[in-house]
């Protein structure tokens, strides 16, 4: 089992100061560790059968400034990393580059929900700055040229800047988080989720059933999201649908054993289905054997 989107941190510290106030906030509500590390993260997956991770950028510092992501992917074999990137830097190529030749880093994640100005510190769908950031075409060209993964994380209304980004730089890698933020009320075959309809065309997509914790008006097993989970594997296939639990971002109202066993509760997903979305599709998609 490999759990594609989890978080670690390391203490803060004068190079590497804590800056992010609303995630400081957040973090008080967890049901962890403040300083939630590397190795904290991996006793928690030996209690819970999880073999391998990987470890998203957990912006508690600056947002661009990946120490600790790049340390724990080249530190343990069991995990990943995906760093955070700022694709209109005036050194975004050098950023990118020195990421992509860490051990474990895979690629990178844009949160194209937040506020360009205000990064990773609150949601706003009305933002167009992904679909500026095509014109970043060295930028893209780099992230091609390392093999970089790009994962987005944008609210279903913004799919459509997403698709034109896809269509830019159709030989990239791409991965779409946390239901693209759809609720249970936002329908599947119609409006802007069924854009993923449009991106399903394109092979190098797939889609991440993660933070479903958060996504649920209800309790595990989360049962209000599970249409939206059927409606993926319909879409997209098995090979191209990803779990992942986003612990600990949701230890603030569940335990990772919730975050991971919901999936076994849904009557429409199949023990096959199961071992892709736990790990194959994942090795699959990014080429990991």
């Amino acid at each position: 089992m490999i759990d594609t989107h989890t978080h670690a941190w390391g203490a803060a510290n004068r190079d590497h100061p804590w800056v992010n106030g609303p995630i400081l906030d957040l973090v008080e509500s967890f049901d962890v560790h403040t300083v939630y590390t590397a190795e904290r993260l991996l006793r928690d997956m030996d209690k819970n059968g999880v073999d391998e991770a990987v470890v998203v950028g957990y912006p508690i510092t600056e947002w661009t400034d990946n120490w600790y992501t790049r340390h724990v992917a080249s530190e343990y074999d069991r995990l990943h990393g995906i760093v955070m990137l700022d694709p209109f830097a005036d050194d975004a190529l050098e950023r990118l580059e020195a990421c992509m030749e860490t051990d474990g880093v895979l690629g990178f994640r844009l949160g194209a929900a937040c506020p360009y100005d205000q990064m990773w510190e609150t949601f706003d769908p009305s933002v167009a700055w992904l679909r500026e950031s095509i014109e970043q075409t060295e930028f893209w060209e780099a992230a091609l040229e390392h093999d970089a993964a790009v994962q987005i994380l944008c609210d279903h209304s913004q799919l459509d800047q997403a698709l034109e980004l896809v269509d830019a730089y159709p030989e990239l890698t791409y991965l779409f988080d946390h239901f693209a933020h759809a609720s249970p009320k936002t329908p599947t075959s119609e409006g802007t989720f069924a854009q993923f309809e449009d991106l399903a065309a394109y092979e190098n997509v797939a889609v991440k059933v993660s933070e479903i914790v958060h996504m649920s008006d209800t309790s595990f097993p989360y049962e209000d999201m599970h249409d939206h989970v059927r409606w993926f594997l319909d879409t997209f296939g098995r090979e191209r649908v990803i779990w992942g639990s986003d612990y600990p971002n949701v230890s603030d109202v569940a335990s990772y054993a919730e975050a991971i066993h919901w999936l076994k509760q849904v009557d429409s997903v199949s023990e096959k289905d199961r071992s892709w979305l736990t790990e194959k599709a994942f090795r699959r998609h990014l080429g990991l054997y």
